[in-house]
């Protein structure tokens, strides 16, 4: 049948991708949806510099080389399309694309990742795209000899800040605690960078502007005092929410909408596995993002294997 496979992947980040080439290099039929673009937050990361075996590679080029592994292995692969229905309760799950079309599995793994988390403080909304990022790879360019913000105290926040010296002449770390939750590594080679200042205990209350963004309020958390700064523009890392509204009747989530899987990436519905950063645990890399595809990836094969043998049997 065309359109059934053994195993159907939502999600085409670092976990689906890395699932995707596991199954079809074993000979299982698979294929991949992303209602995005594929390799997720992937992309979203200017160097990846401790992925092992790999000096230093763009996020971009990293998604694209796994894509490309996935394809090469017989892994179909469909992205930028709309799911508009998923039924995973019976032996056969289905999926309907675009509202149209319906493509079945005996399996499904959900690797649907997250998105960058607001601030939610005023006109964060209006400024978006106007002075606003939560994408250095994608914006860090336009403010080149500018004076910009970086929002956030952990990994993300610290790595990407020393990224964007590379464009902007003063980078200023506004962090709401009077510490950082970044690997000292990322901390110490952000201290080093003398374009870059630091703003604890605070955070932005209110971004001001124009046509675009042009300052910001800043509240020290202790004082109470506001600060407002000029500013080129804003760039926001304090984390993800992950995508998982859609299914939420029909996955087990945890109060922080995160997927709950055990041990091998299964989740309490048969046949059905998550991977990523959509499941509920503690570190959120590529490498363990990769973990856990490969791991949703054998756990899925043999579900299947076992599935038809008791089919033939039967």
């Amino acid at each position: 049948m065309e359109n059934h496979f053994d195993v159907i992947i939502i999600g085409g980040g670092a976990a689906g991708l890395t699932a995707g080439i596991y199954l079809s290099r074993a000979r299982v039929k698979t294929l991949i949806l992303s209602e995005g673009i594929i390799g997720g937050q992937m992309v979203l990361t200017h160097a990846i510099a401790n992925y092992p075996g790999v000096e230093s590679i763009s996020g971009y080029e990293l998604a694209d080389n796994m894509k490309k592994q996935a394809i090469s292995f017989g892994c179909i692969i469909r992205s930028n399309i709309k799911i508009t229905n998923i039924s995973v309760l019976e032996t056969i799950k289905s999926v309907e694309i675009n509202g149209k079309e319906s493509v079945t599995a005996l399996s499904i793994i959900f690797a649907v990742g997250g998105r960058s988390r607001m601030i939610g403080a005023p006109n964060e909304e209006k400024f978006k795209g106007r002075g606003i990022s939560y994408c250095a790879t994608c914006d860090g360019d336009f403010f080149t000899d500018k004076e910009i913000i970086v929002v956030g105290g952990g990994n993300s926040a610290l790595e990407e800040s020393v990224s964007l010296t590379k464009y902007a002449k003063k980078v200023t770390i506004v962090h709401q605690f009077d510490h950082f939750q970044a690997l000292q590594h990322y901390i110490d080679e952000a201290k080093k960078r003398p374009e870059i200042s630091f703003l604890m205990q605070s955070k932005i209350i209110e971004f001001l502007g124009n046509e675009k963004l042009e300052s910001v309020k800043i509240q020290n958390q202790v004082s109470k005092d506001i600060l407002e700064m000029n500013v080129d523009g804003v760039f926001i890392f304090i984390g993800y929410i992950p995508n998982t509204e859609k299914f939420k009747d029909m996955l087990p989530l945890n109060s922080n909408g995160e997927i709950i899987v055990d041990s091998n990436m299964m989740t309490q519905v048969p046949g059905v596995f998550a991977a990523g950063d959509s499941i509920a645990k503690k570190y959120r890399q590529v490498t363990t993002a990769v973990n856990d595809g490969t791991i949703a990836a054998l756990s899925a094969s043999e579900y299947i294997n076992n599935l038809k043998k008791e089919i033939i049997g039967n």
